[in-house]
């Protein structure tokens, strides 16, 4: 009986280190310096993202290869953007800019919305290099392109309505269960100036939560299907926020 011989994966050629150094190279040619700068700390994050969270969807033939050279020491030590090509890419750019550039990035509106514009640019790039096919960069480009638009509205939102909660002195012990939703991701069902729906779900079904009450300068940058993390409680009949984190429009 002939034992069956299983190929272990191989690390990519190019890797996506390489082509992210290819296309700052290129950028560094037609862009002024603080632009240049820009393009540079965007690629780091994205690099960043990449290495830290961009294993957990790989095949059980790539996770080997992955685990095998993460876990070797000195010169055999391998991060992930020095493992697998630029074909990864594509897939992870809804974490990067829907979850990295909100929770784990200190950024301020400018860094949030260049992480848009470069991600957009990137995928255009890698198309015309074809490093990725048409298809998947069309994804990528349309998520860099919300990303531009939504990511610093997000921002902005977050600030008001962490402001707002921070302004409530409530004791939430002293709230029955009916009147408290602890800390958690809640999705915008409905706006109207200075109000807000939740979509909540109980024993499986979804229903909206009553009308929330927040300031008319939130609800003028917010939209329905973002989620913002919170918790929330009725106060004097009123539902309000509180505990309020982030809001993620990806």
């Amino acid at each position: 009986m002939t034992a069956k011989v299983v190929k272990l994966a191989e690390p990519a050629e190019p890797t996506i280190a390489r082509v992210l150094d290819e296309f700052l190279a290129e950028q560094r040619a037609r862009l002024r310096p603080q632009a240049l700068r820009r393009y540079a700390d965007v690629i780091h994050l994205l690099r960043g993202h990449l290495d830290g969270y961009a294993y957990e969807s790989l095949s059980k033939r790539e996770a080997a290869l992955f685990e095998r050279r993460f876990n070797a020491e000195g010169a055999e030590h391998r991060e992930f953007c020095e493992l697998f090509g630029p074909e990864k890419i594509p897939e992870n750019v809804g974490g990067f800019l829907g979850y990295f550039m909100i929770r784990k990035v200190s950024a301020g509106p400018d860094l949030l919305r260049a992480a848009g514009t470069v991600t957009r640019k990137l995928a255009s790039w890698l198309t015309a290099k074809g490093y990725i096919t048409q298809e998947a960069a069309g994804d990528a480009a349309e998520r860099g392109t919300a990303a531009a638009r939504d990511l610093p509205r997000a921002d902005r939102a977050a600030r008001i309505l962490y402001e707002d909660a921070e302004r409530l002195d409530i004791d939430v012990t002293s709230l029955d269960e009916q009147s408290y939703f602890e800390f958690d991701h809640f999705t915008i069902a409905r706006v109207e100036p200075g109000r807000l729906w939740f979509e909540v779900w109980d024993s499986g079904e979804a229903s909206e939560l009553s009308p929330i009450q927040v300031p008319k300068a939130a609800t003028a940058l917010l939209l329905p299907g973002w989620s913002i993390s919170c918790a929330v409680a009725r106060v004097r009949r009123t539902w309000r926020l509180l505990e309020v984190a982030n809001v993620y429009p990806i």
